[in-house]
C-alpha cells in the first residue's frame, strides 16, 4: 500500500509543479504532442517560479533519490539550458536543512554526550545540506577545526520506499518491454540500493575516505581530509575541515588565476588513476563534493569529500574496459566488437564483423568532429541504441562507473570547454596497459606470486604422487569401462543373431509338420500327433520372432 501511496505522491508533485511544461513538445511524435496539448494538467497554473526552480523544488520535495538525479543532471551543463542548470546546482549543497535542534539531538544521542562537552564550539547553522545528510562546522577540545556530518533522521524509510517503487517499475518494464531483459533493470536497481544503503552508514563512508586518502597520500592531484574516528558513528562523522573554492564557482577560480586546462585534465587523470591504478573510485563526484586548493594557481589540487558512494571492478572487467577504451581511441571497431563478444557483453553467436560495422556507423560521424566536440555521453547513447540489434546486455557492475565518467566529463567541460577527454585519457591507458602486460608488468606479477610459489615447492613431490595415483586410477577406470563396453557389444551381436536363428528354426519346423501330414498314417511308428506338435512350435517361433 505504501508503494502505491508513494507513486500517487510522485504523480501529484509532477502535476503540481507542472513539470510537463519542461517537455520539448516540438521534438515529440505528432500523436504524443497532441496528447500533451489536450492534457488536463495544463489547466493548472504555472505559478511564479521559473521552470528551473519548479524542477528543483519538485526534486527536493520528492526526496533523496530524486535529488541525486538532479545533482547528476546539474553536472551536464552541455545538455541543459543555463537557467535549469543554475537551479539544479543548488541541489549539490543547498537542500533545505533539518532544524538545528534535531541535528544536535541526533549528535548527542550518538555520542551520549552533550554537544557542549564534546566540542569547544559547535555552529548550529548548517554549513551545507544535501539529500541524505547535512554538515555543521565545529572545533574539537584539542583545537582542531572540523566538520560534523549527520544523517537526516527518518531518511532511511523514505529511501526504502523509493527503492521498492523502483523495483516495482523495473519488474513492470520487464513485463511490458520485450527486450528489457538485456538492460537488467532489477539488477541495476539492486546495485543502486546497495550504494544508497552504504551512503547511510557514515562509518563505511569514513573507512572509504581513509582508503582514498591513503591512495593519494602526498599526491599533487588530490587531497582527502582526515577522519576523527573517536567521534564517528553510524549516523554521524567528524572529519578535518578543509578550505577551498567549490569547483562549480568557475568565475572565482578564473579570477584567482587557476590554470583551468590543467585543472580539467587533472580531473580526468584522477578518475583514471582511481579506476585503473587503485581499482577504488569515488562514485559521487558531483561539484558539491569537490573543492579546489588554489594556493598554487598554476598547480591546482583537488579536494574530495563525501566518499559515501565508492566503486570497484573485477580484474576481468577492469582489463576489458581498458582495452575497449583504447580500441575506441584508435577507432579499431573490430577489436571493440571482439572484446564485447569475448567478455560476454554480447552473445557468443554475434558475428564480430557485423557488430563492428554497426559500431562504425555510430562512431565515425562522431569522430569526424573536432576532438574537443566529442562527448563520451554521445558515444554511449549511440552504442546503447545500436546494441538493441545485437541483444547487448547492460552490465550492472559498470553502471556506477559510466555515471561517474559522465560526471567527470561534464565537470571537465564546465571548467575548460575545450577539454579533450580522449587525448587526455589515451596516454594514461596506454601506459597502464604497458605496465600490466609488458615485461615490467609480468615481472611485477611474478614477484607478487613468488611467495605463494615458494610456499608450494615443498608440497610438489606429494602433489606429483597424488597426481600420478589419480592418473593410474583414471587409467584403471578407463580399462574397466572399455571391457564393459566390449562385453556389451558382444552381447548385442549375439542378440542380433538370435532372431535369424529363430526364424530358420520356425520355418524348418513348419516344413517338417507339412511333410509329416503328407506321410501315410501306417508308416508312423511313434506318436501320431508329432506333425501337429512341430507345426505348433514352428508357428510359435515365427510369431515370437
Amino acid at each position: 500500500m505504501g508503494r502505491f501511496y508513494r507513486a500517487f505522491k510522485i504523480v501529484w508533485v509532477v502535476m503540481r509543479y507542472r513539470l510537463d511544461s519542461l517537455i520539448p513538445v516540438e521534438r515529440l511524435p505528432a500523436w504524443l504532442s497532441l496528447l500533451l496539448k489536450i492534457n488536463p494538467v495544463r489547466l493548472l497554473p504555472l505559478g511564479t517560479h521559473t521552470r528551473g526552480a519548479r524542477l528543483r523544488l519538485a526534486l527536493e520535495e520528492l526526496g533523496p533519490i530524486f535529488v541525486k538525479f538532479g545533482q547528476m543532471l546539474s553536472t551536464r551543463r552541455d545538455l541543459l539550458p543555463p537557467d535549469v542548470a543554475d537551479e539544479l546546482k543548488k541541489l549539490q549543497d543547498q537542500v533545505p536543512p533539518i532544524p538545528a535542534q534535531l541535528a544536535q539531538a541526533t549528535i548527542e544521542k550518538a555520542l551520549r554526550l552533550p554537544v557542549e562537552q564534546a566540542f569547544a564550539r559547535f555552529e548550529s547553522q548548517a554549513l551545507a545540506s544535501a539529500s541524505v545528510a547535512q554538515v555543521h562546522a565545529a572545533q574539537l577540545l584539542t583545537g582542531e577545526e572540523v566538520v560534523v556530518k549527520v544523517i537526516r533522521p527518518g531518511i532511511e524509510k523514505v529511501i526504502k520506499k523509493d527503492i521498492q517503487l523502483l523495483y516495482m517499475l523495473a519488474h513492470l518494464v520487464l513485463k511490458l518491454v520485450p527486450d528489457a531483459h538485456r538492460l537488467h533493470p532489477v539488477e541495476v536497481v539492486a546495485d543502486y540500493e546497495v550504494s544508497l544503503m552504504d551512503e547511510l552508514d557514515l562509518q563505511k563512508e569514513a573507512a572509504s575516505t581513509s582508503q582514498l586518502k591513503r591512495n593519494f597520500l602526498d599526491s599533487p592531484l588530490l587531497y582527502v581530509p582526515s577522519i576523527h574516528w573517536s567521534f564517528t558513528r553510524r549516523n554521524m562523522m567528524v572529519q578535518e575541515r578543509i578550505y577551498g573554492v567549490p569547483v562549480a564557482e568557475v568565475e572565482t577560480l578564473r579570477a584567482q588565476g587557476v590554470n583551468m586546462k590543467k585543472l580539467a585534465e587533472r580531473g580526468v587523470e584522477i578518475f583514471f588513476t582511481q579506476v585503473f591504478r587503485d581499482n577504488f573510485f569515488h562514485a559521487d563526484m558531483h561539484p558539491g563534493n569537490i573543492f579546489v586548493d588554489t594556493r598554487f594557481p598554476d598547480n591546482p589540487r583537488y579536494i574530495a569529500i563525501d566518499c559515501g558512494i565508492v566503486g570497484s571492478l573485477t580484474v576481468e572487467d577492469q582489463n576489458y574496459l581498458a582495452r575497449n577504451l583504447l580500441a575506441f581511441f584508435k577507432q579499431d571497431y573490430y577489436e571493440v566488437a571482439r572484446l564485447h563478444i569475448e567478455s560476454g557483453w554480447v552473445g557468443e553467436e554475434t558475428r564480430a564483423n557485423e557488430f563492428a560495422a554497426a559500431i562504425r556507423a555510430v562512431c565515425e560521424p562522431i569522430f569526424e568532429k573536432p576532438l574537443k566536440d566529442i562527448s563520451f555521453g554521445q558515444v554511449l547513447l549511440g552504442l546503447f541504441q545500436t546494441a538493441r540489434r545485437f541483444n547487448m546486455e547492460v552490465q550492472p557492475q559498470l553502471v556506477l562507473l559510466q555515471k561517474t565518467l559522465l560526471n567527470i566529463e561534464g565537470l571537465g567541460r564546465q571548467l575548460y570547454p575545450d577539454l579533450d577527454l580522449w587525448t587526455t585519457a589515451k596516454p594514461y591507458l596506454e601506459n597502464w596497459m604497458q605496465q600490466r602486460v609488458g615485461p615490467r608488468g609480468i615481472w611485477r606479477k611474478a614477484k607478487e606470486k613468488l611467495p605463494d610459489w615458494l610456499e608450494q615447492i615443498p608440497e610438489l613431490p606429494q602433489l606429483a604422487h597424488e597426481t600420478l595415483r589419480q592418473w593410474q586410477g583414471w587409467q584403471e577406470a578407463q580399462q574397466q569401462q572399455q571391457a564393459s563396453l566390449q562385453a556389451l557389444q558382444q552381447e548385442i551381436r549375439q542378440a542380433s543373431r538370435r532372431p535369424g536363428q529363430v526364424l530358420v528354426g520356425g520355418v524348418l519346423l513348419l516344413l517338417a509338420a507339412a511333410l509329416g501330414l503328407d506321410l501315410p498314417w501306417e508308416r508312423l511308428q511313434d506318436w501320431a500327433g508329432w506333425p501337429w506338435l512341430f507345426g505348433g512350435l514352428g508357428l510359435f517361433l515365427l510369431l515370437r520372432r
